[in-house]
C-alpha cells in the first residue's frame, strides 16, 4: 500500500470534483438534503460500515477498526451554506440564487469524506472505531444541537471529537493549531424600552424611550470598556434598533437587540448580568423603564491540550514541521462545534485556504472570497493522522 501522502494525491481530483459540485449546489440550514445525499452516496460507494441517518439533512457513519480495541473518535463536518449571493465568476459558482459556500463548509465535507475514504482504505491497521458526522445548520447555531439531540453521541458514544474550520488568514496546505480556546461564545439579548408617548414638540409631557435607548447603548459599551478587565476580549453590539413611525411623534417604545461574543464562561455570565442591570438601571434613572430578554448561545470553543498535542503530532509527521502553524490568538467568531464539547473533550484545528489571490485573503463570508483547493489534503491527512494518533493505531503505516 502506498503511503498516505501518495494515496490522497491519487484521489484529489475526484475530491476536487465533489467539493465543485457541493459548492455550486448549496443548501442553507435543515435544507441541506441534496448535500446529506451526496455524502450518503460517497460513503455507501466505499463501504463504510454502518450509515445513519438522525435527520433527513445529517448523516452519520461508523468505520469499525479491525487491528483491535481503542478509542472512539469522531470527525465531523458542518454542511451548510449562507443565504450570500455569490460573485466569484467561478465557473461552478452557486446555481442556487442567494445561497453560497462562503465559510467554506464544502471543504469542510470534502475533507471528511476524504478521510473517511482513507480510514476505510487503512481499516485493517485501525484501531478503535471512527464516528463521521456530516451535521447541517451550522450557520445558525442550531445544527450541533439538534443533531446530538437526535442520537449522534449515542451508540457509541464517541471519547473524543475533532473538527476543523477554515481559515484565509493562513496559506493552503498548513494546519492551525491553538490549545485552550479557538472561539468565542455568542450570546444574544433584546431589550424593550418603555417611556411616554406624546408630541415631538413638548418632550417634557413625556418620556422619551428613544433618548433613554441611546443612553443604553453608550452604556453598554462601558461594560467593555470599564467592566472587565482589558485583557479579557468582550465584544458587545447592537445591531437592531426600531422606534416610533412618524418624525414628529415621540413613542410609547423602542426596542433593540444585539449580540455579545465572550471567550470563557465566566466572563460571559459576568456580561449577561452587567448588560442587565445597566439597561434597566439606565431606563429607570431616566424615567422610563426596560425589559430585557439574553439567551445563551453557544458557548466557546475549547480545545483540549492532549488533543491540540496529537493533532499537532500527527501533522508534523505526515505534512511536515513547515505545514503546522500555531494560531496567535483566539476568534471572536463562534461554532456550534462548542455544543459537543458539552458532552466529551474535543478540538478544532484551522485549515488554511489562501493562495497569492487576494480573492483567496478575503474575509469568511465575503461573496467573493476564493479556497484553494489545496487545503484539501492537508486536512486529510491533518484528520486522519489525528484519528490514528487518538485511538492508539500505529502511524507507521501511513508513511509506508
Amino acid at each position: 500500500m502506498s503511503d498516505i501522502r501518495t494515496f490522497v494525491d491519487s484521489i484529489f481530483d475526484e475530491l476536487v470534483a465533489i467539493r465543485r459540485d457541493i459548492h455550486a449546489h448549496p443548501e442553507t440550514g435543515m435544507r441541506e438534503t441534496r448535500t446529506a445525499a451526496l455524502i450518503r452516496s460517497e460513503l455507501e460507494k466505499m463501504g463504510v460500515d454502518e450509515i445513519q441517518q438522525p435527520l433527513p439533512t445529517a448523516v452519520v457513519a461508523l468505520i469499525h477498526g479491525k487491528k483491535g480495541a481503542g478509542k472512539c473518535v469522531a470527525l465531523r463536518a458542518d454542511i451548510d451554506a449562507l443565504p450570500v449571493h455569490e460573485e466569484t465568476g467561478l465557473p461552478f459558482a452557486s446555481v442556487n440564487e442567494g445561497v453560497m459556500h462562503a465559510c467554506g463548509h464544502d471543504l469542510h465535507t470534502t475533507v471528511l469524506i476524504g478521510a473517511a475514504r482513507l480510514l476505510k482504505e487503512y481499516q485493517n491497521d485501525l484501531c478503535g472505531t471512527i464516528k463521521l458526522i456530516f451535521q447541517p445548520a451550522e450557520e445558525v447555531m442550531t445544527g450541533a444541537a439538534k443533531t446530538i439531540t437526535n442520537g449522534a453521541l449515542e451508540t457509541p458514544k464517541p471519547d473524543f471529537i475533532l473538527a476543523c474550520h477554515t481559515w484565509p488568514d493562513m496559506p493552503a496546505g498548513s494546519i492551525g493549531v491553538r490549545k485552550g480556546t479557538m472561539l468565542g461564545a455568542s450570546d444574544s439579548f433584546k431589550v424593550k424600552v418603555i417611556g411616554k408617548g406624546g408630541h415631538a414638540a413638548h418632550p417634557q409631557k413625556g418620556i422619551d424611550p428613544v433618548v433613554i435607548a441611546a443612553h443604553i447603548i453608550t452604556q453598554l459599551q462601558t461594560i467593555v470598556s470599564r467592566r472587565v478587565a482589558a485583557i479579557d476580549p468582550v465584544v458587545v453590539t447592537v445591531g437592531h434598533l426600531e422606534a416610533g413611525t412618524a418624525a414628529n411623534i415621540i413613542p410609547n417604545e423602542a426596542y433593540f437587540e444585539g449580540t455579545v461574543r465572550t471567550q470563557s464562561n465566566e466572563t460571559r455570565n459576568h456580561v449577561a448580568e452587567i448588560l442587565k442591570q445597566l439597561a434597566i438601571g439606565t431606563a429607570r434613572a431616566m424615567g422610563g423603564d426596560a425589559e430585557v430578554s439574553y439567551t445563551f448561545g453557544v458557548g466557546p470553543t475549547i480545545s483540549e491540550d492532549h488533543l491540540v498535542d496529537e493533532i499537532s503530532e500527527a501533522v508534523t509527521e505526515l505534512l511536515g514541521n513547515d505545514k503546522l502553524l500555531q494560531v496567535p490568538s483566539p476568534s471572536m467568531g463562534s461554532e456550534d462545534f462548542a455544543r459537543y464539547l458539552e458532552h466529551i473533550p474535543g478540538a478544532i484545528f484551522r485549515l488554511g485556504t489562501h493562495n497569492d489571490t487576494p480573492e483567496s485573503k478575503l474575509a469568511l463570508h465575503n461573496a467573493s472570497l476564493l479556497f484553494d483547493e489545496k487545503a484539501i489534503p492537508a486536512g486529510v491527512a491533518a484528520m486522519v493522522g489525528a484519528a490514528f494518533k487518538i485511538t492508539g493505531s500505529d502511524m507507521s503505516v501511513l508513511l509506508k
